[in-house]
C-alpha cells in the first residue's frame, strides 16, 4: 500500500511546479522581443524577422520536448534531475544575452538562414533549457504522486498564462520604462531565480515515496495502449495549421492590411490565449461550440480576404484576429479531446512541438520563398477545414451529389475569367458577394448537413481561386516578395499611373500618361513625398542655393527611385538600400523609368544602412535623406541617437540631415528632433497638406536637422519650416531604448485635435 502525501506537501508542490512553469514561460516568451530587438541594429526593420525568430523559437521548441521526452525515459529518477540543473547552469554562465561577438554582418542576400545562425549561437543553449522546463516539469509533476498528477495538463494553461502575459507586457510595461541593458539583466535575474524554483521541484520530486508515481500511474494505466502512428501525425497536422497561420495572420495584416507598429504581438497573444483555454479543467468556451463557430470564422475569413482592408481598417484587423481566434481554438481543442494518458505525456508535447515547427517552417520560411504573395494564409485557411473531426453525413441520398454540384459551379464562375464579357464584367462588380456566398456554402456544409471535412475544404479552395481570379484592386496589379516583405506595383485603370505599395502604404509613384491620355515625355517628374513643393524638395532646394555648387548626396532608402530625378548635373547622389527586389522594380522601366532616365548607371549599396553608411568617409556629404520611415514597419535603429551621431560625422562641416517620417501610426517628429538635439543639431519640421492627393503629390512630414542656422539656408525664415526644440518630458531613443507605443499614442492624440 503506498500512503498518499499530506495536504499540505501537496499544496507545496502544486504552488512551486505551478510557479516555476509560469516563471520558465514568462521567459521564454519575453527574451523573443528582447533579443530581436538587440538584433535589430544589425538587421531592422522587416516583420519578417519576427516570423524567422518565431521559426527559430518553434524549432528550439522541438528540440528542447524531445530531449525532456528521452530524458524521462530513465527509470533513475535522480538522473533527469540532475542532467537538467547542470544544463540550467551551463547555460547562465551565457547571461547576460548578448550578440555573438564572431558573428558578422549580414550578407546581402540569405537573411534568414544568416539570422536564424545569429539566434542559435547567441541564445540556443539558454532558450533550449527554457523549452524543456515545461514538458519535464509536468513528467516530474506526475511522478510527485500529487492528486491532480493524473491529468497534468491544467500545468500547460499555467504556462501559456506566463506566455500571454511576457508577450504583453512587453510592448506596455518593459519597453517604455527600461533600457534594453536593464531589461537583460531583469531576464537574466528572472533566469536565476527559475534556476531555484526548478531546483526546488527536482529535490520535491525526489523526496517523493519511490513509487508515488504509481498514485498517478495506476495498473489499469499501463495496459492503454500507446498513440497509433495515425494519432500522431493527426496531433502534428492540428498543431501545424494554428501555428502556421499565426505567422500568416501576421504576414497579411502586415502586409496587405496595414503594417502597423506592434501588430505582431496580438496573433501570438490570441494564439496563446487558445492553448490556456483548451487545458483547462473546465473549458470556458467549450470545444463544441468552437467547432460550430469554426467554419463560420473560415467564410468570415474569406469574406474579409474578398472584402479588402482599406475601406473600415479597424473591423478589417478585429475580423481577421477574431476568425484566427476561433480556428486556432477548435484545433487546439481538438488536441486537448484526443489528448493522451499521462504516461505518454513527454511524446504528445514532441508532436505538437514537431507540428508547430512544420507550421512554422512553412510560412516563415518556405512560402515567402516560393510565393510572389502572400499565399500560405488561403492555403493554411483551406487545411483548417481539415481539421474538424470525422462526423455522419445528414441526408447521405442528397450528399453524393455535392461533387457534381460544386465541379459545375466552380467552372461557371472561373470560366468567365478568360473573357473581358458582359458575364465576368457583372461577376467582377459582384466579387464580394459571389465569393462570401461560397465561403457562406461551405459553412452551411458544416452546420447543416454536417458535411464530411473534405467537402467543406473543397469549397473554401473554389472560393479562394475565386479570390485570385477576381482580384480586389482596380487596374493591373504584379507582386514582388522578398525577406522584407510583399510589395505590389499597381498600375490604375486607365494606365496613368504606376504606384508601389507596401499593404495600403505608399512608397512611390510616376505619372505615365498625361489627363488628355497621351504620353508622358522627357524626365519624370518626382512626385508623392518628393514633388518639388513639398518638404524634402523644398531642403534639397535650399541647401543646393545655401552652398551655390553641385551638391554630395546620400539617401537611405531607395523605393521607385523617385529621389535619383531630384539630382542635377554634376552632383553626386549614393543610394543606400537594403532590399535587393526594391532596386531591381526601380530598374526595371516596365515598372518606373526614374532610374532609366536620371541615373541609369546606378549602383545602390545593398545591406542595413546603420552598418554600411557607417563606413562611409566622414565629413562628405552636404545632404543626407533618410527616407525609411513612410512604411509603418518601423527600422527603429535608424531613428536613436547612434544613428544620429553616424549621420552628423558623415556631413560637410555646413551639411543637413533630412529624415522623413511621414507615418499614419507614429509621430515621429519629435523623436528626430529629440535625438538631433542629443547630437547638438537644431531642427526645423515641416508638416503641410498638399490637397493634391488625386494627383499622387501627398502630404508630407519632414525634419531637418543642422549645425547652424545658416546651413539649412532659406529653410530657417520659411513659415512652413517651425523651428522645434526637444520635449524635456520625452525621453531620447536611444540604441538601449526606444518606446514604439509612446509614438503610437502621440499619433492617435494628434489625431484628435
Amino acid at each position: 500500500m503506498i500512503s498518499e502525501p499530506s495536504a499540505s506537501r501537496n499544496r507545496l508542490v502544486l504552488v512551486v511546479y505551478t510557479a516555476a512553469i509560469f516563471v520558465s514561460a514568462l521567459l521564454l516568451f519575453s527574451v523573443q522581443p528582447l533579443f530581436t530587438k538587440m538584433v535589430l541594429p544589425r538587421l531592422g526593420g522587416s516583420p519578417a524577422v519576427w516570423s524567422v525568430a518565431m521559426v527559430f523559437f518553434q524549432s528550439l521548441l522541438l528540440g528542447g520536448y524531445a530531449y525532456a521526452h528521452f530524458l524521462m525515459q530513465a527509470r533513475n529518477r535522480t538522473l533527469p534531475v540532475a542532467i537538467h540543473l547542470v544544463l540550467l547552469a551551463a547555460a547562465m554562465l551565457t547571461l547576460p544575452l548578448s550578440i555573438a561577438s564572431a558573428w558578422g554582418d549580414p550578407p546581402t542576400s540569405g537573411y534568414a538562414l544568416w539570422l536564424l545562425g545569429l539566434f542559435a549561437v547567441s541564445i540556443g543553449l539558454p532558450f533550449f533549457a527554457l523549452a524543456a522546463n515545461n514538458p519535464l516539469l509536468q513528467a516530474w509533476f506526475v511522478r510527485t504522486g500529487h492528486p491532480n498528477g493524473p491529468d497534468p495538463y491544467f500545468l500547460y494553461a499555467s504556462s501559456n498564462i506566463g506566455s500571454f502575459l511576457a508577450l504583453l507586457s512587453y510592448p506596455v510595461l518593459l519597453e517604455p520604462v527600461f533600457t534594453l541593458r536593464m531589461q537583460n539583466l531583469i531576464w537574466t535575474g528572472g533566469y536565476g531565480l527559475l534556476i531555484v524554483l526548478i531546483a526546488t521541484c527536482g529535490v520535491l520530486l525526489l523526496r517523493s515515496p519511490a513509487r508515488a508515481a504509481e498514485l498517478n500511474m495506476p495498473a489499469d494505466d499501463a495496459g492503454v495502449m500507446a498513440p497509433s502512428w495515425l494519432l500522431i501525425a493527426r496531433w502534428i497536422f492540428l498543431a501545424a495549421v494554428p501555428s502556421g497561420l499565426l505567422i500568416a495572420v501576421t504576414a497579411h495584416i502586415s502586409t496587405d492590411v496595414a503594417a502597423a507598429p506592434l501588430l505582431w504581438v496580438l496573433p501570438l497573444s490570441l494564439y496563446l490565449l487558445t492553448w490556456v483555454l483548451v487545458f483547462q479543467s473546465r473549458p470556458l468556451l467549450p470545444h463544441k461550440w468552437m467547432l460550430l463557430a469554426q467554419p463560420l470564422a473560415i467564410a468570415g475569413t474569406v469574406a474579409l480576404l474578398a472584402f479588402g482592408g482599406e475601406q473600415n481598417l479597424l473591423l478589417t484587423l478585429g475580423g481577421h484576429q477574431l476568425c484566427f481566434f476561433v480556428i486556432a481554438m477548435a484545433c487546439h481543442g481538438e488536441l486537448a479531446r484526443t489528448r493522451p494518458a499521462a504516461r505518454y505525456l513527454t511524446g504528445f508535447y514532441v508532436a505538437l512541438s514537431l507540428g508547430g515547427m512544420v507550421g512554422g517552417l512553412f510560412a516563415g520560411l518556405i512560402a515567402p520563398f516560393t510565393f510572389s504573395w502572400v499565399a500560405e494564409y488561403p492555403i493554411l485557411l483551406a487545411l483548417a477545414a481539415l481539421c474538424r473531426p470525422a462526423g455522419n453525413e445528414r441526408l447521405p441520398r442528397w450528399s453524393r451529389w455535392y461533387w457534381p454540384f460544386l465541379a459545375a459551379l466552380a467552372v461557371a464562375l472561373i470560366l468567365p475569367t478568360w473573357s473581358t464579357g458582359k458575364v465576368f464584367n457583372w461577376l467582377e462588380d459582384h466579387r464580394v458577394w459571389m465569393i462570401g456566398a461560397v465561403g457562406v456554402l461551405a459553412a452551411l456544409l458544416a452546420l447543416a448537413l454536417n458535411a464530411s471535412r473534405w467537402k467543406i475544404f473543397a469549397t473554401v479552395v473554389v472560393a479562394l481561386v475565386l479570390l485570385r481570379a477576381y482580384p480586389s484592386d482596380e487596374g493591373r496589379v504584379e507582386t514582388v516578395r522578398s525577406f522584407f516583405g510583399v510589395h505590389k506595383i499597381v498600375v490604375t485603370p486607365n494606365g496613368q499611373y504606376h504606384v508601389l505599395m507596401h499593404g495600403t502604404t505608399i512608397h512611390g509613384a510616376e505619372k505615365f500618361k498625361n489627363d488628355d491620355g497621351t504620353p508622358v515625355t522627357g524626365q519624370p517628374e518626382p512626385i508623392t513625398y518628393y514633388h518639388k513643393d513639398g518638404g524634402i524638395g523644398q531642403a534639397i532646394t535650399a541647401i543646393r542655393e545655401r552652398k551655390g555648387a553641385p551638391l554630395r548626396v546620400a539617401v537611405i532608402g531607395l523605393g521607385a527611385g523617385t529621389l535619383t530625378c531630384a539630382a542635377e548635373p554634376g552632383e553626386e547622389w549614393k543610394f543606400f538600400e537594403i532590399d535587393q527586389t526594391m532596386v531591381d522594380t526601380a530598374r526595371d522601366p516596365k515598372y518606373f523609368t526614374y532610374v532609366q532616365a536620371c541615373e541609369p548607371n546606378l549602383e545602390p549599396v545593398i545591406g542595413d544602412a546603420r552598418l554600411t553608411f557607417a563606413r562611409e568617409p566622414d565629413g562628405v556629404y552636404d545632404l543626407i535623406i533618410v527616407d525609411a520611415y513612410s512604411s509603418d514597419a518601423i527600422p527603429v535603429h535608424l531613428a536613436t541617437e547612434e544613428a544620429m551621431e553616424i549621420y552628423k560625422s558623415k556631413l560637410a562641416p555646413q551639411g543637413a540631415v533630412v529624415m522623413h517620417v511621414s507615418n499614419r501610426h507614429l509621430e515621429l517628429s519629435s523623436v528626430v528632433v529629440g535625438i538631433a538635439d542629443a547630437n547638438d543639431l537644431t531642427s526645423w519640421v515641416y508638416s503641410e497638406d498638399s490637397g493634391r492627393d488625386a494627383e499622387y503629390i501627398f502630404s508630407t512630414s519632414v525634419v531637418v536637422s543642422a549645425r547652424e542656422e545658416a546651413d539649412v539656408g532659406k529653410l530657417a525664415s520659411s513659415d512652413q519650416w517651425a523651428l522645434t526644440e526637444a520635449k524635456d518630458d520625452q525621453r531620447v531613443w536611444t540604441d538601449d531604448y526606444s518606446n514604439v507605443l509612446g509614438a503610437v499614442w502621440r499619433r492617435l492624440r494628434k489625431g484628435e485635435e
